[in-house]
């Protein structure tokens, strides 16, 4: 009975911002209705099955994204809050309980979304097949949620790790082409997307691949429920930390925002592993056939035939970019908010502080491009470097604006759904040139259009000819930018006394 209390109040606190509940019925939409033909053409494209084997993976896909990133913060967020009511007399293996079937019934909700989703878009033909895969697959990421949110309990850390699990796990999964790679195998949902859409992988033994799909999920459940069990009795200390000139304000502000950084130097690390791992990868599971593109060469619009290889390699940069940065842009100005506006109120103008954040932010999205480009440089050449790099950072920038952007309106859960899901639909699908040879009439209208039209001009071409481009990416740098400074200056600032 305290269980379902439990259960009955987390909910609660979960829906008292209905902008989490409204994410959690429109990200699966969003994959099975719009996202689910590019995904298949491009899975063609990689030598994968294509077709209703993509499309019916797609609900298990967005079902396990949203209970991994729900489970997160139920668990990273609540550290403290939770070991309070142990300590007040509630046994661990209760607390631990609601929480996970607090995140199991969100799951339940996307579930029932993204199989509603397919069953209305294209009918399933083996219902019983694919809702028990969907469920499977948001048990997993609700278990890697949970798993993660009791070991990571920073935020920018922590949605990173989780999208990059994703992200290998969707994209190098034998639904995009990667069936018969072993190093593939020890994927989490690599037998669960096999048997959900019914392609026999020949490797699964005994068990076969359902019974490695259970074993995975079992394995998932009770590695989530050991960890997020042993975080209740672990304690971990924090610690908390006017000059008057505007030059002293800003170098104030400035070392704060650095030692802030420092503090973190996980995240560095991730700003390594995750573009070099997810461009390697994308570049050894990418078949080298050719592909046709439209490309503008000195003023003409010219069809030309590239390796897919090296145009794969050249679009996944900007990807890991855009994704990375939107991240760390939700959480520098989302957790920063709090002691900010106390600096305010200690006389620090709002000027400096909001100077000192950007230019974290910054720092932050160019070390993730630079990361990003050496491990592009080990599989692909650009034509003209200089070009290509620029066009990175430009769709960075924007990114880390978008970012920021999106932590007033949205807050940290809904926030992270849109960080993720915005550079992917943008720079992922609506831009890449291997799914549309040409810009679709939405392309212009997304952040990542000027940024992605330079980048390809940069890569492929010999003269540069994405001026209307450029001016387009650098209108939305500074729209982005005059965006970000009245919502931070309306969090920050401090009221004033009559």
């Amino acid at each position: 009975m305290t269980t379902l209390v439990f259960v009955r109040r987390f909910l609660t606190d979960y829906v008292r911002n209905p902008v989490n509940l409204l994410l959690l019925a429109v990200v699966p939409v969003v994959f099975v209705v719009v996202v689910a033909n590019a995904m298949a053409d491009a899975a063609k494209l990689l030598g994968g099955p294509g077709g209703p084997a993509v499309q019916t993976a797609t609900a298990g896909w967005a079902a396990g994204f949203l209970a991994a990133i729900g489970m997160y913060f139920q668990t990273a967020a609540t550290r403290h809050v939770d070991r309070r009511v142990v300590i007040a007399g509630l046994r661990p293996a209760r607390l631990v309980a609601a929480r996970l079937a607090t995140g199991l019934a969100l799951a339940g909700l996307a579930v029932a979304v993204a199989v509603t989703a397919l069953a209305v878009r294209s009918g399933i033909d083996a219902p019983a097949r694919v809702v028990a895969g969907t469920v499977m697959f948001a048990v997993i990421y609700l278990a890697i949620g949970a798993a993660v949110g009791a070991t990571v309990p920073n935020p920018v850390n922590g949605t990173v790790i989780v999208l990059f699990v994703w992200i290998l796990d969707v994209f190098f999964g034998p639904a995009m082409g990667a069936r018969d790679v072993v190093a593939t195998r020890g994927l989490p949902t690599h037998f669960v997307t096999l048997w959900m859409v019914d392609l026999p992988s020949g490797h699964g033994g005994e068990l076969g691949d359902l019974g490695w799909a259970l074993a995975w999920t079992i394995a998932a459940v009770a590695g989530a429920w050991a960890l997020t069990t042993a975080r209740l009795r672990t304690a971990h200390a924090h610690r908390q930390a006017r000059p008057d000139g505007v030059a002293a304000q800003l170098a104030a502000a400035s070392r704060a925002a650095w030692r802030d950084a420092r503090r973190n130097p996980a995240l560095w690390v991730l700003f390594v592993v995750v573009p070099v791992v997810f461009i390697l990868t994308a570049d050894a599971v990418t078949p080298n056939e050719p592909i046709v593109l439209t490309v503008t060469e000195y003023g003409h619009r010219i069809a030309r035939t590239f390796n897919m290889a090296d145009v794969h390699g050249a679009t996944m940069a900007p990807i890991a970019v855009a994704s990375l940065a939107a991240l760390v842009g939700l959480f520098t100005v989302l957790d920063s908010r709090d002691g900010d506006r106390r600096a305010a109120l200690a006389g620090l103008r709002p000027d400096a502080l909001l100077t000192a954040r950007l230019g974290m932010l910054t720092m932050a999205a160019t070390a993730a491009t630079a990361t990003s480009l050496a491990a592009t440089g080990l599989v692909f050449h650009a034509t003209r470097w200089p070009t290509y790099a620029s066009a990175n950072l430009l769709i960075a920038f924007t990114y880390a604006l978008v970012g920021a952007l999106l932590a007033p309106i949205f807050g940290r859960v809904g926030g992270v759904f849109i960080a993720f899901l915005l550079p992917f639909l943008d720079v992922g699908i609506a831009q890449s040139p291997m799914l549309n040879t040409e810009p679709t009439t939405l392309s212009p209208l997304l952040p990542g259009y000027g940024g992605s039209r330079i980048l390809l001009d940069g890569a492929l071409t010999n003269a540069f000819d994405e001026t209307r481009p450029l001016l387009i990416g650098l209108a939305w740098l500074v729209a982005l930018t005059v965006a970000v400074t009245l919502a931070y200056h309306r969090a920050s600032a401090p009221a004033r006394s009559r």
